[in-house]
């Protein structure tokens, strides 16, 4: 049966883009058929998300009788419950579950959020025995729930500060403050999911299995770019400013090259057609430069046409440096045009895709802070183009 009271529970965890890969890595390291999130209170256990192979019958909504579960048994005690064969367990060889459902397989590890709230448990099941006696299987299934914890987490702090917002002298420093917090304290699960996935390669050779580490790596690289993002809005709407390092730059083509390189790996199915006459001696930042051109990149690659190459041109002209990008795809409507650099206004624009809508804005403070300029034009016969200028030497 389907529960609908739960759906902002289930919506939450859906939200959440690693979970699906995270269910498949549980059930690759464990062995076992069947992986899941549950929600689970005080009467109720209901499936938010599922990965079966076994055809148990519960999809997204579907309920088992709280009583039925060792789940209900986790939300007091709050540990994780783990073995890999019921019948021959001293303790779960007599456990009504096992017998319920004929399981030999479990483990469940409790999802636990910051306030210390019970939300429930990740959890994979098999009707055989499983070898889940290597301590590294807990510790890497940990911290994928600490991993879905802090998003539960993000998630209903941005709900909040969504309902905050209505109120406009409230507007910045709410969603200002949350920024700058959820920035930094994601990164501590960032960096163990990393980790964990640079330990999973050392251990296997198997191909099915590299894939899902290396999707495992790419989630984390793009979650780390949008760490740096939230962090320079809050840096930039907190009063500071994004900081820049200006200096003397005498290969600054070269950083452009990389940074074109470093998306192309990314998006190996995207062509990036390069023009460059950089001269040396640009004064500017240039790890700033190529966080400016990578946005824009990425901008392009998601919302322009999959079928024609991005033009990228880089030269000097009139002492300014000129970074131009020009993709092919839907024309952007001129009253959405000013909407473009603002945070947050992706929704407002028209636009779909991943992340919060910052790439442009940060690429705009970024030109600011160089004494520059970003302008956007687009056209059905030119196609949408982004140009950044920003003196050559100092001003």
């Amino acid at each position: 049966m389907s529960n609908t009271s739960f759906t902002p529970d289930i919506e939450a965890i859906r939200s959440i883009d690693a979970v699906p890969v995270i269910l498949s890595m549980v059930k690759h390291l464990t062995g076992m058929r069947f992986a899941a999130v549950a929600r689970v209170t005080e009467k109720n256990w209901v499936t938010c998300a599922v990965d079966d192979a076994i055809d148990f019958g519960l999809k997204p909504g579907g309920e088992l009788v709280l009583e039925s579960t060792i789940c209900h048994e986790i939300r007091q005690h709050k540990k994780p419950v783990i073995f890999g064969h019921a019948s021959s367990h001293p303790l779960f060889s007599l456990h009504h579950t096992p017998r319920i459902y004929g399981l030999e397989s479990y483990i469940s590890i409790p999802i636990i959020k910051a306030n210390g709230e019970f939300f429930g448990t990740l959890c994979a099941i098999d009707s055989v025995p499983a070898n889940l006696d290597e301590p590294a299987i807990a510790q890497t299934l940990t911290l994928f729930a600490q991993l879905i914890a802090m998003s539960l987490d993000a998630h209903s702090h941005l709900q909040a500060t969504k309902a905050e917002l209505s109120s406009a002298t409230e507007l910045g420093r709410l969603r200002e403050q949350f920024i700058a917090v959820l920035g930094h304290d994601l990164r501590t699960p960032l960096s163990a999911i990393r980790m964990s996935a640079d330990l999973l390669e050392t251990k296997t050779e198997d191909k099915r299995s590299l894939n899902l580490i290396s999707a495992i790596r790419n989630s984390s690289t793009r979650m780390g770019v949008l760490i740096e993002n939230v962090l320079d809005f809050a840096r930039g709407r907190l009063g500071r400013g994004i900081p820049v390092r200006r200096k003397q730059v005498d290969d600054l083509e070269s950083t452009i090259r990389l940074t074109v390189e470093e998306v192309l790996n990314a998006h190996p199915h995207s062509e990036i057609i390069q023009t460059l006459d950089v001269p040396p001696g640009v004064y500017c930042d240039p790890l700033r430069v190529s966080q400016l051109l990578s946005n824009l990149l990425i901008n392009a690659v998601t919302h322009g046409s999959k079928s024609t190459p991005i033009l990228l041109e880089a030269y000097s002209e009139n002492d300014e440096i000129v970074l131009s990008l020009t993709n092919q795809g839907p024309v952007i409507p001129p009253q959405l045009m000013p909407l473009l650099f603002e945070p947050f206004s992706r929704s407002q624009a028209g636009q779909r895709g991943e992340g919060l809508g910052l790439g442009l804005y940060i690429a705009a403070q970024i030109a600011t802070a160089h004494n520059g300029t970003l302008s956007v034009s687009s056209t059905v016969e030119s196609g949408t183009n982004f140009v950044a200028r920003f003196p050559t030497h100092f001003r």
